[in-house]
C-alpha cells in the first residue's frame, strides 16, 4: 500500500474556497474530468449539513499494453461523497474508483476548513491510499508505485486547475459586491 499526503493554505476564507470547489469541473487544466454527475443530495434541516453524492467520469491515460492485458477502456468511474458543515467551516469529500477496484483501490480524501489562526485563510489536506488487488499481487508494487506516480500528477494539475478557477469565482464575488 502506498499512501499520499498534501497540505495547501488558501489566502481567502473558507465561504468562498468552499462555494468555488462546486465549479471546479469543468476547467481547461483537467480534461481528463469529462463528467461530473450528481446522484444524491440531502440537507439535514437541522444542522445545515449537506451530503452529496456524485458520480465522477474521467479519462484516463492508461499505457495501451495495461488497457490490453486487463480488458479495460480509458474511462473511469469515480464515486464521491461530500459532506459540508457550514457551522464547523468544513468541506470533507471522500473518493473511491469503482472501475477495475479489484486490481488497485484508490481512497482520496479531501478536505477544506477555516484556518484556525486566520479566518480570512482556508486550510486544504489532501490524502489517498493506494492498495494493489490480490489478483495482481506479483505486481503490486510496480503497480501502486505507478499509480502513486500518476495520482501525485493529477493532484498537481488539480490544484493548478482549482486556483483558477478560484481566481475567477473570487473576481466575480467582487464584482457582485
Amino acid at each position: 500500500m502506498k499512501f499520499f499526503k498534501s497540505t495547501h493554505e488558501y489566502s481567502y476564507e473558507w465561504n468562498l474556497v468552499s462555494a468555488a470547489q462546486w465549479q471546479k469541473y469543468p476547467n481547461d487544466e483537467c480534461p481528463h474530468v469529462s463528467h461530473v454527475d450528481v446522484l444524491n443530495r440531502q440537507l439535514d434541516p437541522k444542522t445545515g449539513v449537506l451530503t452529496t453524492e456524485r458520480l465522477i467520469t474521467v479519462d484516463q491515460n492508461i499505457p495501451t499494453i495495461i488497457k490490453k492485458i486487463l480488458g479495460s477502456t480509458s474511462t473511469q468511474y469515480v464515486r464521491e461523497i461530500s459532506i459540508i458543515d457550514p457551522q464547523k467551516k468544513t468541506l470533507t469529500m471522500r473518493s473511491i474508483n469503482l472501475t477495475l477496484c479489484n486490481l488497485l483501490s484508490v481512497e482520496e480524501t479531501i478536505v477544506y476548513h477555516e484556518h484556525p489562526d486566520d479566518k480570512t485563510k482556508t486550510q486544504f489536506t489532501q490524502q489517498a491510499a493506494i492498495k494493489a488487488g490480490s489478483l495482481v499481487s506479483g505486481w503490486s508494487s510496480v503497480l501502486e508505485e505507478f499509480s502513486l506516480r500518476r495520482f501525485k500528477q493529477n493532484a498537481d494539475v488539480g490544484r493548478a486547475g482549482f486556483n483558477k478557477v478560484l481566481e475567477r469565482f473570487v473576481v466575480m464575488a467582487e464584482a457582485k459586491e
